[in-house]
């Protein structure tokens, strides 16, 4: 399955006694794919990766793969600050007949550019499962620079990255380097922040991991759509209709909005793990008054 267009990074549903709502999540897949994305993200960050078990990250594979169904791209989350837990990730994300494992630069321990290199590098030696390196410096502590991109993206199963990183310079950077390495049809650089999705595409990217996919995923895909195809008038009309939902949702940290969203709209979301929070009041009622202006509510 392409990997270009919009991915919704999902959220986790959970249960009032903490444990994965399945039925939940494949509800909300199912409303996603009827509303025309083209991929589907479970386990990332947006998924409380970091307060779910592998055990729990494994089973959410399994039922991404079995509802996807071929319908888009499915793709794992499947990365850790242990190149060891994250290779066992990985390979599961592969046995399980995933299109894609979404790999995030290890975090907290801050490794060196070569060291970023290796942990790609024996991945992507190990498998054959088509992987995307995950750069989100405002979570890891740690910011892939693009000459180490240039060289992870000449590994063999290694075919995007996900850029969070907010400095549009590095994108037009990141770019040039992918076409000065004659990998344009191999390599996609992907956008990490909805908020810059649009600007991305105009740059060279291919499409975007969307948080905001979850809310209104009819207007974001066909934000990125029209953006693609040359439409920016377009583009730009839907990009400044859904801007206000681009900022609420991170008015808090990420996914603490956008599940308080999903639960305001009767869709399948529940609570967040600890050490996250609930939504504070005053941010509920910013997030009311724009689900309400997109008549999501």
């Amino acid at each position: 399955m392409k990997l270009e267009g919009t991915t919704v990074a999902m959220v986790t549903p959970f249960t009032s006694d903490d444990k994965v709502d399945e039925e939940g999540m494949r509800e909300n897949m199912n409303y996603l794919l009827e509303r025309g994305v083209n991929g589907l993200l479970a386990a990332g960050t947006t998924g409380e990766s970091a307060t779910i078990t592998h055990q729990e990250q494994k089973k959410m594979m399994e039922i991404l793969v079995d509802e996807v169904k071929g319908k888009a791209a499915a793709v794992a989350g499947a990365g850790s600050n242990s190149s060891k837990e994250a290779l066992d990730l990985v390979k599961y994300a592969e046995d399980v007949g995933a299109d894609y494992a979404l790999v995030i630069t290890p975090y907290y321990n801050k490794p060196q550019q070569h060291g970023l290199y290796e942990h790609y590098k024996m991945l992507s030696d190990s498998v054959n499962i088509p992987i995307i390196v995950y750069n989100v410096p405002s979570r890891t502590g740690t910011d892939i620079d693009v000459e180490t991109i240039g060289r992870v993206a000449q590994l063999d199963n290694i075919v995007a990255i996900k850029e969070a990183n907010p400095d549009l310079d590095k994108v037009s950077q990141t770019i040039q380097k992918i076409k000065q390495l004659d990998l344009e049809d191999d390599f996609l650089v992907l956008s990490g922040n909805d908020n810059l999705t649009l600007p991305m595409i105009s740059q060279g990217c291919k499409g975007v991991i969307s948080v905001v996919g979850n809310v209104d995923p009819a207007r974001m895909s066909e934000m990125v759509k029209t953006a693609m195809e040359g439409d920016f008038n377009r583009a730009q009309e839907l990009h400044y209709e859904l801007y206000d939902l681009m900022k609420v949702l991170f008015v808090e940290s990420n996914p603490v909005p956008t599940k308080e969203a999903l639960n305001m709209m009767g869709r399948p979301a529940g609570h967040v793990r600890m050490p996250l929070a609930p939504l504070k009041e005053e941010s509920q009622e910013k997030l009311r008054k724009v689900l309400l202006d997109l008549q999501l509510i």
